[in-house]
């Protein structure tokens, strides 16, 4: 009897084995699985170079992430050189599920040199290496795939033209089981075409996705943003010199948002981040910072700027009070 049921459970050992093996299988068969590819030749015209050079330095902010050397004890991290060659680290410290290093983007050996317009092009826009693994949506593709085909072409006419900088960057490890949840984020992009200027809220609305601020003021649990809660703040992210930097409410609640704000006053905030970061670059330990790329949107046209704060004074407003910077 005791053969009899020692056979049984090796035979179930054997069919778990089975079942692991065939589901794990057919996740990396199946997965990422982002439809069929186009593929994608860009004409790199100077018009797409100079669109393309303005949406990664003031709108996406692209180079914020994708640059390794930013100088922690100086007000809102500038950055100036090695600008693109990748490797900053965002790791377990800040409730990341792994460790993730930026790639670097240059026309480098160690970066973008040969990969392929179509490469870079599903890269962003649906989170797809140029070998076939998924991208963590720290990278926010998921945003990019709703952008106009035209923007993204220009993104990658622009950073064409940045100096090469070799650069090897460390390999990111996610942890179980997001390194396999990661293979099935990956999809098809849904491309929209960019709305006119002069329909200022879905104009707002197009920017404010590209740049992705929804991705620090919403709150999140578990990757996952808190329902009711849309741009009302309070993700929290701590900084190198000591204590936390937390987005803010960027609702139009008039109390403890943006309600009381006018469109001179949201673009004279960004505008004088730049004052600000000349007049005092220097963050001692414990002193205010803080992660929002300021410094990279403050670039953005009065025009763009005007038209993220029509977006956003049309969204509904949440009673959500804020401390902004936390010893």
């Amino acid at each position: 009897m005791m053969k009899f049921f020692g056979v049984l459970l090796k035979r179930a050992a054997i069919t778990v084995i089975l079942i692991l093996i065939g589901g794990l299988s057919f996740l990396y068969l199946k997965y990422p699985d982002i439809g069929k590819k186009e593929e994608i030749k860009i004409a790199h015209t100077p018009e797409q170079v100079r669109r393309g050079e303005y949406l990664v330095n003031n709108v996406a902010a692209c180079m914020g992430c994708h640059t390794g050397e930013r100088d922690p004890q100086k007000l809102f991290y500038p950055f100036d050189k090695n600008i693109g060659a990748g490797n900053l680290k965002f790791g377990e410290e800040m409730g990341l599920p792994g460790t993730f290093y930026s790639r670097n983007i240059t026309p480098a050996e160690t970066g973008l040199k040969n990969w392929t317009d179509t490469d870079i092009f599903y890269a962003i826009t649906a989170g797809v290496s140029k070998d076939g693994t998924p991208l963590f949506p720290l990278m926010p593709y998921e945003n990019y795939a709703q952008m106009d085909k035209e923007d993204i072409y220009s993104i990658i006419a622009y950073i064409r033209t940045i100096p090469a900088v070799e650069n090897q960057v460390e390999k990111s490890q996610a942890k179980f089981p997001m390194n396999l949840i990661m293979r099935t984020i990956p999809k098809a992009p849904e491309f929209s075409q960019r709305p006119e200027p002069k329909d200022t809220v879905a104009y707002g609305k197009y920017l404010f996705t590209l740049a992705a601020c929804n991705d620090c003021h919403t709150q999140k649990v578990k990757g996952k943003p808190v329902e009711g809660m849309e741009h009302a703040g309070g993700f929290e992210f701590s900084l190198i010199t000591g204590g936390k930097a937390v987005s803010a409410n960027i609702t139009p609640d008039v109390k403890t948002g943006i309600g009381n704000w006018t469109r001179e006053t949201f673009i004279a905030r960004f505008k004088a981040s730049v004052a600000g970061a000349k007049a005092k670059p220097d963050i001692k330990p414990g002193e205010f910072n803080s992660l929002m790329p300021w410094l990279e949107y403050a670039g953005m046209s009065d025009q763009d700027l005007g038209a993220i704060f029509a977006y956003l004074m049309s969204s509904k407003p949440v009673s959500h009070k804020v401390q902004t910077f936390q010893k």
